[in-house]
């Protein structure tokens, strides 16, 4: 394939338009990107620590602040919020669409920022943040099932994996406008950052009101015309074209063959091969959290201001940028190296870096400047080997591995894991990191937890992730159902029609797993085309 992803040849017709309409719908990784990190930034405003006080002194610097248990409500109710949108979305997605469910998200969202915008009080504030991550769980879910039922599969990775890129420019420029609100002595110092968000919003809400459904939505809402005028605008292919009737076929058939074995309940979706693939997602996405980087992203500013840096807004815009960049060539390796590599990559990375840290951080005193810019550095890395490969790949992932019948559920249930273990670190982590009556006071030895997690990515992935690089949507049950270890899924290579297959399941009127119907379908194709060659030589033509 070269240094380049190109489109396979042969293969008609544009991918432009899917990219494009992947991308754009990417964007709504800013919500959630800006939203997480804008709240470490305010946490440490000296105007808003002295507005949303309590009577409260940090016992760093004894100047007003809101207590520890007051820090991490506040930031742990937007991943609460998040959790419960989360596994909203599946219903939304499933009813109202993938495309509509993305506007109500966002409505939501501007809920939640309203709220916070004109809080004076921590109770309306935390109110906001619920909605506000109410709405973001709901978009975090909705955005990758929708790339991932519009994108070629060529480049379905790099198209879903910018949704991780978009999250990361909303955390840079949460950092942008937080460092250069930080100072003013109003409530200006607060609230245009958060004011800021309602323009990301009704940027969403408007494209989405231009955009298509997912041509497998309509499948599944027995609208086959919607969907080819869907797939003929993102493939730019007429709707009678022979490629387009032949990739929309196989999703229908597809589908059928989904239906033939029964309606899927929540409960199915934790049984055999389904219950494998949904402890694959919802692990991969509470590791994702477990390696610490939104440790970084919500406490970095504190955390580097206590641990004896000047200015922990500097660093905190400098790790974001680190963050933005090093996503690139992520969006890249996830379809050159595939998805078990890169992952391996990252998990080993990350692992290394963690202990460094953590090591540093213990045995060097505050004053030691040159441990202290070490440590610094190595935080950074980190954030590379993150950016590059869990971030974007758990996204990826996560939005391919599902059936259709169950993809709404599936994915909303892994989501919210990702949320749950979230709100788990923002909540507990004041109370590990500072120190204090009732707190563990751990400080940079919270690092070692965080390595500690890494280590364990490292034997998940190779024992649970499937390799789905090239496959479409349809191929990856068939990977599922014919590869029965993770380890050996390089190099497969799909030979089911799963429009065969319908056919044979419905002749047969009866359940069949994946791999006898696709036996069946060879087998009467192979008595078929005997027939045909005998015809002209037989007796009984």
């Amino acid at each position: 394939m070269g240094l380049m992803l190109k489109k396979p040849e042969g293969v008609a017709g544009s991918a432009l338009p899917a990219i494009l309409i992947g991308l754009f719908v990417a964007f709504g990784g800013v919500l959630f990107g800006y939203d997480t990190g804008t709240i470490g930034g305010i946490l440490a405003m000296p105007y808003w620590r002295n507005e949303f006080s309590t009577g409260y002194k940090n016992l760093d610097d004894g100047l007003p602040d809101v207590s520890p248990s007051q820090s991490s409500m506040i930031v742990s109710l937007l991943s609460a919020g998040t959790f419960f949108g989360a596994l909203t979305a599946a219903p939304v997605g499933d009813m109202l669409g993938r495309r509509w469910g993305l506007i109500v998200s966002s409505i939501v969202f501007i809920v939640g920022v309203v709220l916070q915008t004109i809080a004076t009080g921590i109770d309306l504030f935390v109110a906001g943040r619920f909605f506000a991550g109410y709405g973001v769980g709901m978009i975090s879910m909705l955005i990758p099932l929708y790339q991932s039922e519009t994108a070629p599969k060529w480049i379905r990775g790099a198209i879903v994996g910018a949704y991780q890129l978009a999250i990361t420019i909303g955390l840079l420029l949460a950092a942008i406008v937080d460092n250069a609100t930080k100072d003013r002595n109003d409530t200006g110092s607060y609230r245009i950052p958060i004011a800021v968000q309602f323009a990301w919003a009704i940027i969403m809400i408007v494209g989405m009101l231009i955009l298509p459904e997912t041509p497998r939505y309509m499948i599944k809402k027995g609208n086959p015309e919607g969907a080819a005028r869907s797939l003929s605008r993102l493939r730019r292919l007429d709707v009678d074209h022979p490629q387009l009737i032949e990739e929309l076929g196989e999703v229908v058939a597809n589908h059928e063959y989904e239906l033939s074995l029964g309606k899927a309940t929540y409960l199915d979706c934790f049984k055999g091969s389904l219950g494998k693939r949904l402890f694959t997602g919802c692990a991969l996405q509470g590791l994702q959290q477990l390696t610490g980087v939104n440790f970084i992203f919500y406490y970095g500013t504190s955390f580097f201001k206590n641990s004896g840096i000047s200015n922990g807004f500097t660093i905190s815009l400098i790790t974001s940028c680190i963050n933005v960049a090093s996503t690139f060539p992520g969006l890249y390796l996830v379809e050159k190296w595939g998805r078990r590599p890169l992952l391996l990559f990252g998990a080993i990375g990350m692992a290394v870096c963690q202990f460094i840290v953590a090591i540093t951080g213990t045995v060097a005193s505050v004053d030691n400047q040159p441990a202290q810019q070490a440590l610094i550095a190595f935080v950074c890395i980190y954030i590379f080997f993150f950016a590059c490969s869990w971030g974007p790949c758990a996204w990826v992932v996560t939005g391919e591995i599902f059936p259709l019948k169950v993809r709404a559920k599936s994915l909303s249930m892994t989501t919210a894991s990702n949320w749950l273990l979230n709100w788990a670190i923002a909540y507990s982590t004041p109370y590990l990191v500072n120190s204090g009556k009732g707190n563990a006071g751990l400080g940079a030895k919270v690092f070692f937890i965080w390595g500690g997690c890494c280590f364990i990515c490292i034997f998940f992935v190779w024992g649970m992730i499937y390799e789905t690089k090239g496959l479409s949507l349809e191929q990856v049950d068939e990977l599922y159902a014919k590869v029965p270890q993770a380890w050996k899924s390089k190099g497969f290579v799909p030979t089911v029609s799963f429009q065969e297959v319908t056919q044979a399941v419905g002749h047969d009127g009866r359940k069949m797993s994946l791999v006898e119907a696709e036996e069946t379908a060879r087998r009467k194709s192979t008595v078929g085309y005997a027939e045909n060659i005998e015809k002209p030589h037989g007796r009984h033509v």
